[in-house]
Formats: structure tokens, C-alpha cells, sequence
């Protein structure tokens, strides 16, 4: 996504979640059909309390993928013109928070030494930011590459 020419780089980050809609419709009918059938067998087999727990699994698998879903729509917005590196951290519930800092005088970290792990990390005059924190290690290096170099050609 590019704005014309006064922001020369945009990215947003999303969490990944690998499964969609329809993949949790047919999980949720698995789990809906088995539990039925388990919940079945017990009732016929005199134990007919069983069932409502078969019932309560359900609801407790339905309500942790919702939730996760729900995380899924956090989302980071990274904007890098010739004046400001933005961040802009969209949480859960559409609520915003943003960071600016100057791209000249920014450091930027992907690589967290101490952990010999990636860590996307900005610092400037005091401040310091993580951000991209529910991307894996492949893309949060890959990420930190490409801004990396976008910053690099700003300051250029």
C-alpha cells in the first residue's frame, strides 16, 4: 500500500492463523458429531450424565477459538517517510496506539543477542519498542530485513 510518494513504505502486520472459516466450521462438526456419538453410547449405556459434558467439551473448544480469532485481529501498521518511523499497534477491539520516532536517528534490532533469537526493536533518545511480537522468527527476520534496508535508503 503506498500513499503517493510522501510515504515511501508501508507495512501492516497481522497475526497468522491457519485456520480459516471454512476449516473451523468442518473441526467444529467433527468435534460436534463425535461428541454425539460418545455422548450416545454412554447415555445407552446408562451413564446419561456423560452427555452434558460431551455438550460442555463443545462449548469450551467453540469459546478457545473465538477467543483466538478475536486475537487474530490485532494487527501493527509500520509508515516510514523522510520524517517519522510511525508504529501503530491496533489491538483486539480496534483501539490504537501509536509510536513515532525520526528515521536518522532511530536504531533498529531484529536480532536479540541474548536470546539468539529475532526480536524487532526500535530505540531512540530513550525510548524503546518490540513490536511484531506474534510474527515467527522467519518473518519477524525477514520483516527486519526489509525495513532495515527501507530505512537505509531514507537516510540515504
Amino acid at each position: 500500500m503506498q500513499k503517493d510518494d510522501q510515504v515511501p513504505f508501508v507495512a501492516e502486520l497481522r497475526p497468522y492463523r491457519s485456520l480459516g472459516r471454512t476449516g473451523f466450521m468442518v473441526l467444529m462438526g467433527f468435534v460436534i458429531l463425535v461428541s454425539f456419538v460418545a455422548g450416545i453410547v454412554f447415555t445407552l449405556a446408562g451413564a446419561w450424565p456423560v452427555f452434558g459434558f460431551f455438550g460442555l467439551d463443545v462449548v469450551i473448544i467453540y469459546l478457545a477459538f473465538r477467543i483466538n480469532y478475536r486475537d487474530a485481529r490485532l494487527f501493527e501498521r509500520v509508515e516510514l517517510d523522510r520524517e517519522t518511523l510511525t508504529i501503530t499497534r491496533v489491538d483486539p477491539w480496534g483501539r490504537a496506539k501509536s509510536w513515532s520516532f525520526n528515521p536518522y536517528w532511530v536504531r533498529f534490532n531484529y536480532h536479540n543477542a541474548e536470546r539468539d533469537e529475532p526480536e524487532l526493536k526500535l530505540q531512540s533518545h530513550g525510548q524503546e519498542l518490540v513490536f511484531g511480537g506474534f510474527l515467527n522468527e522467519d518473518e519477524k527476520t525477514e520483516f527486519g530485513q526489509v525495513l532495515a534496508g527501507a530505512i537505509h535508503t531514507i537516510r540515504r
